[in-house]
């Protein structure tokens, strides 16, 4: 992963010195706590779950998010095993605004969480999808800007989320539904 090292770190570079002030060392530790764990995610899923208009989406927010896991989280950080930025730096030099979290760092958990969920529930209803997309990109950049993750981290997280969001509605609509039709009864199909 130290290819990607002349791109990373000019991006971090810049984010440490010209985004940092008192409002955005306390805004992106909050933002960053939203996509701990997928917990918003994954909360929103389940209070959609209870919505017929917006069952189907949540499912596949949830579906999403668990196939992320377990290819980001499971699989995809243990094969590359990729440090985290602030291991580089010194911390006299930068202080951590959040506790240091454990593990590797490729790809973000927190941002592909993020884009899987906003792309599940965006292919389903746009105008809340877009909403999603928006807080996704907020955690995804939260990681960067408190050096727990590299741009390259992010971007991948991101790709990967969106790649599983987009791709779970699509086999759910092409290969679920045809098989299931009876799914609509339960607002499931709707």
């Amino acid at each position: 992963m130290e290819f990607f090292l002349p791109f990373d770190g000019p991006i971090l570079t810049f984010i440490q010195q010209h985004f940092h002030n008192p409002v955005t060392d306390a805004f992106f530790p909050f933002v960053t706590y939203l996509g701990e764990l997928g917990a918003c995610w994954a909360f929103l899923s389940l209070v959609l779950l209870f919505m017929k208009k917006y069952r189907r989406a949540g499912i596949l927010m949830l579906a999403a998010m668990l196939l992320g896991t377990l290819l980001g989280e499971g699989l995809l950080k243990h094969l590359i095993c990729r440090p985290r930025p602030f291991q580089y730096i010194s911390s006299d030099f930068l202080p951590l605004l959040i506790s240091p979290p454990s593990g590797y760092s490729f790809p973000s958990g927190h941002t592909c969480a993020s884009f899987a969920a906003a792309s599940a529930l965006f292919s389903q209803h746009r105008r809340e999808g877009a909403f999603a997309f928006l807080l996704a990109s907020l955690i995804g950049f939260s990681r960067m800007f408190l050096l727990v993750h590299f741009p390259s981290d992010v971007l991948a997280g991101a790709l990967l989320g969106a790649l599983l969001g987009f791709g779970t509605a699509f086999l759910y609509q092409k290969w679920v539904l045809p098989k299931f039709p009876r799914l609509e009864s339960f607002g499931i199909n709707s």
